[in-house]
């Protein structure tokens, strides 16, 4: 089993085979050059990373550099990897990270906290929210414009609305500590059941927050399965879409009629690269925006 590759990897390493076959400069640079930084074109709205998993073994200096070299403009820091920045860091690491992305043009889009509020368990509910709080405070001291959170799943033992409201409850209190703070948080479309956008709407409904939004997530339970079009579930979630998460833009969901509602609804915020590993990232994420940039611009 070690020469098995998972689906992921293979994804990934497929797109930095496609990259090597594109013209973007390689072939007159030298053997052993640096990867020179890409001029990204200009569109209304952004490309981003989030560091899982293609920037999870990076350090902040070479995530921040890879991002420059490739065109992505801004990153979400996914809790508990390399780079290390956590609710437990002090004043002190707080302000190395945020003097850090003072200094490039990568903007430090949000934190991938996983933080969430579906449990039926009162202290376990409890301890997320105070999470969240920890989450919030760190992305207030970076400088950060958002938090990831996310509902997963729907117990079986509690009827189903009642477990959406709870998740919108536990949502608004954050609201409340976030808006003090000048922090957003989205709200990812994740979790078994929780990830249908009927639902996810409804715990939008439910909240009823300013500070609170929805990242969409671009998952397979999106499409219609009689249309393979995304448009009804993605119109019923538009009024709380502010940050969108995108995958292997190239099979598997309606890419271009993603792109074509964001643009309709004047999207200026962050579509944010959610993909497997790969053992040429830069690479693979130049080629990534090319790829982004036939349908964004």
């Amino acid at each position: 089993m070690g020469q098995k590759r998972t689906r992921r990897r293979f994804l990934g390493d497929g797109l930095a085979a496609g990259a090597a076959a594109m013209a973007l400069g390689a072939a007159q640079r030298p053997a052993g050059a640096a990867e020179p930084p890409l001029q990204p074109k200009e569109a209304k709205m952004h490309l981003g990373l989030v560091t899982y998993m293609v920037g999870a073994r990076m350090d902040l200096p070479t995530l921040i550099k890879t991002c420059e070299q490739t065109g992505m403009e801004g990153v979400e820091l996914r809790s508990t990897h390399k780079h290390g920045v956590e609710p437990t860091i002090d004043a002190e690491a707080r302000a190395k990270v945020k003097a850090l992305f003072a200094k490039t043009k990568v903007r430090l889009v949000g934190l991938g906290s996983a933080c969430e509020y579906h449990s039926p368990n009162p202290d376990v509910v409890k301890r997320n929210i105070e999470q969240t709080r920890a989450f919030v405070d760190l992305a207030a001291d970076l400088g950060a414009w958002g938090v990831k959170v996310r509902p997963n799943g729907l117990p079986k033992e509690v009827p189903e609305d009642k477990t959406l409201r709870q998740i919108a409850g536990a949502l608004r209190e954050c609201g409340d500590y976030a808006k003090g703070k000048g922090i957003v948080l989205f709200t990812e479309c994740h979790g078994r059941g929780t990830s249908d956008p009927q639902r996810m709407a409804k715990i939008m409904e439910y909240c009823g927050h300013p500070s609170v939004c929805l990242c969409w997530n671009c998952n397979g339970v999106d499409i219609d399965r009689k249309t393979g079009s995304i448009k009804a579930n993605f119109d019923l979630c538009k009024p709380w879409i502010q940050h969108v998460h995108i995958h292997d833009l190239y099979a598997g969901y309606p890419w271009r009629e993603l792109f074509d509602l964001l643009k309709e609804m004047k999207f200026s915020r962050y579509t944010m690269i959610e993909m497997g590993a790969t053992s040429d990232p830069v690479r693979v994420l130049r080629y990534y925006r090319a790829l982004w940039e036939t349908m964004a611009l």
